[in-house]
């Protein structure tokens, strides 16, 4: 035997309102109609989208998408700005062409611009790594301060923002620590001591007798790069172990790590991706974060 479900419309006695037939525990559905200005602002709006599928452009395709009548481009639009920006800047940009680094150094007005355009670019380009305002990240060196692993003058700036480090480039920056560890150059023991004697090179409390064992080891095999005293050699890129800046950490652990595994990080040299006036006022930013020399 098929059950057969009956729905019965009547009015509601209260309202006056015909009823949808559905009840539930009692309560009925009334069938009361959508408000006009609501029905009349859904038609407007679907004649409205019917006019900008129409008027601009909007639906894709395998090879492209419909232009619409008005063959307006977003794209378009933007590069026109981005060209009346660039002639508005025209005056300041030819300035920093033709100047060296010290003449937009001494020059106000090219100053000015050039560290907007610095601020800009190094958010674009360089914050991802280096973090907002310079202030580094853990194995990418702070551009606040007055420690530089290949110097903090202009042109040294310059060049390094231009041909990277182990970038690839034909004049990039070049070191490479070796893995004194993995490569069996120094024993376990001895890696440990030279950590012992590399900490206290900043003040840090460490086993004395181990660190006077590292000090020979240092002297044998990391101060021709270093520097007998940790001072670090801008020639080569090699840091300053006797301060309390530290590009990876300057834990026992990350330490130890960093002589047996060695550390060879790269920077993407820019020339060719940036205009030469842009590396130019990154330079200038840069060299003004506070650290330049």
């Amino acid at each position: 035997m098929e059950s057969v479900m009956v729905t019965k419309v009547e009015k509601d006695e209260i309202t006056g309102q015909s009823t949808t037939g559905h009840e539930w525990d009692g309560i009925k559905e009334l069938n009361t109609p959508l408000p006009k200005w609501w029905v009349y602002t859904f038609y407007a709006c679907i004649a409205f989208a019917i006019l900008w599928f129409v008027l601009y452009p909007a639906w894709p395709g395998v090879d492209g998408y419909t232009k619409g009548i008005l063959g307006y481009s977003q794209r378009e639009a933007v590069m026109e700005r981005v060209a009346e920006g660039h002639a508005a800047q025209a005056e300041y940009r030819t300035g920093i062409a033709a100047a060296d680094l010290a003449e937009i150094r001494a020059d106000p007005a090219l100053l000015n611009f050039a560290l907007a355009g610095g601020v800009a670019a190094f958010g674009d380009n360089c914050a991802t790594c280096h973090g907002g305002g310079g202030a580094g990240n853990v194995g990418y060196p702070t551009l606040a301060d007055d420690s530089w692993l290949w110097g903090g003058a202009l042109e040294d700036i310059h060049a390094t923002i231009n041909y990277g480090i182990r970038s690839g480039h034909d004049e990039e920056r070049y070191s490479e620590m070796p893995r004194f560890g993995a490569d069996e150059l120094l024993e376990p023991a001895q890696i440990d001591d030279v950590a012992e004697y590399v900490l206290s090179l900043t003040g840090q409390e460490t086993d004395k007798a181990a660190a006077e064992r590292g000090q020979e080891v240092f002297m044998d095999n990391c101060a021709a790069c270093h520097g007998e005293s940790g001072g670090g050699d801008r020639t080569q890129g090699a840091p300053a172990l006797n301060d309390q800046i530290w590009l990876y950490g300057g834990d026992k652990e990350t330490v130890t790590d960093v002589i047996r595994n060695a550390r060879r990080g790269v920077m993407p040299a820019w020339e060719g991706r940036l205009s030469p006036e842009t590396v130019k006022m990154l330079t200038i930013y840069v060299h003004a974060l506070g650290g330049g020399e």
